[in-house]
């Protein structure tokens, strides 16, 4: 009993130290505790906002420069595609046009040879000759038609040199006739027939010109009346003549 007694102070004791320890804060700390924690939390809210905030901006200000790259290499894109565009257009073209600038210049060579062979038969002796000559001498008159539309059909034309002025473009000079009679710089003869093709000389037209006569109206086209004999005509590579013909 005595020491059951002896106990109980001291259990009231620690049961008393523990009420203390635990009791809740006055009413003024708590207040005073919310109050900091509240600023705290608002300080925390704004520099959290300015932050974002300032991140924003970077991030807006690097999107409008990479928005400006990208524009202007799609402008770049874009317009070298279109010169690709026009510049394959335009081969393509050429390509249809004088692809067969070759071949033609060698058909044209066998137009002039069915026409001197006609030219070697004069009206008298086509007169008097046989059915069967007549006959063959028509069959080539009638083929040198046809390879001329042929040729005309793929771009291919012949230059009507006979009287014209001469032009150092499509005319090369071979030789000078004196004729009073017609304007100096006149194409007075043709030795052989030019051609164009497309927009290009084939063949230049080999031509005998005129000196002596009045000055033309306008000029001559190479601006001097007295053509020098064996004046060549300027050409692209590919309608160069050939050599050797």
């Amino acid at each position: 009993m005595t020491d059951n007694g002896a106990h109980a102070p001291e259990a009231a004791k620690q049961d008393g130290e523990d009420v203390v320890e635990t009791a809740p804060p006055s009413g003024a700390a708590a207040a005073e505790t919310e109050k900091r924690e509240k600023e705290a939390e608002a300080q925390s809210r704004d520099k959290q906002a300015e932050a974002q905030s300032g991140g924003q901006a970077v991030d807006v200000e690097a999107l409008a420069k990479e928005s400006a790259e990208f524009r202007d290499r799609w402008l770049r894109a874009l317009a070298e595609m279109e010169n690709l565009r026009r510049r394959t257009e335009r081969e393509v073209a050429d390509a249809r046009t004088y692809g067969i600038a070759s071949f033609a210049r060698d058909m044209v060579g066998v137009a002039d040879n069915m026409r001197r062979a006609l030219a070697a038969v004069p009206p008298a002796l086509r007169e008097s000759a046989e059915a069967g000559i007549k006959s063959l001498i028509e069959g080539v008159e009638l083929t040198d038609r046809e390879l001329a539309k042929a040729l005309e059909k793929h771009g291919v034309r012949r230059l009507e040199a006979q009287g014209q002025k001469f032009d150092p473009h499509v005319h090369q000079a071979m030789f000078e006739v004196e004729d009073p009679s017609v304007p100096a710089g006149t194409v007075v003869q043709v030795v052989q027939d030019g051609y164009t093709i497309g927009e290009r000389v084939l063949r230049p037209a080999l031509v005998g010109v005129a000196k002596g006569g009045p000055k033309a109206a306008n000029g001559p086209a190479n601006d001097n009346p007295d053509v020098q004999a064996g004046g060549k005509p300027e050409q692209d590579e590919a309608s160069a003549p050939a050599t050797g013909k």
